[in-house]
């Protein structure tokens, strides 16, 4: 049974987990340590490159993952390029959440429309299939 790396900036839902457990199988959630976490949520926007930035979060995966774990792997479009192909170097199983989004508009008295944004999970995905 794989564990699952945890390179995103929320918490898994009740629904993720139960998904997570049911469909993959895994056995441990991992997330970041809180200072690798608050790289990973901060990525620079002005830095040119990013890949040197990265180099802890790449040595804590290489240290505790192991082959055929699966990595959740969401934020900065570039952050998650670079450890995507990390992830599959290692052998690890990189993967994203997928959600059906529902939108509810609503007309108040006043005139303004008020517009809700639901997002319902629906599955996990490796990445490139």
């Amino acid at each position: 049974m794989p564990n699952i790396y945890l390179l995103f900036s929320h918490k898994l839902t009740p629904e993720q987990e139960r998904d997570l457990k049911q469909n993959w199988r895994v056995k441990e959630f991992i997330y970041l340590p809180p200072e690798l976490q608050t790289l990973w949520s901060n990525v620079p926007p002005d830095l040119e490159a990013i890949d040197g930035y990265l180099e802890p979060i790449k040595k804590w995966l290489e240290e505790n993952a192991s082959q055929g774990d699966l990595v959740l792997i969401q934020g900065d479009f570039g952050a998650v390029y670079i450890m995507c192909k990390y992830a599959f170097s290692l052998g690890l199983i990189p993967v994203y959440a997928t959600t059906e989004r529902q939108i509810k508009e609503k007309i108040t008295p006043e005139g303004k429309i008020l517009i809700e944004r639901i997002f319902r999970h629906k599955r996990f995905r490796i990445y490139g299939r």
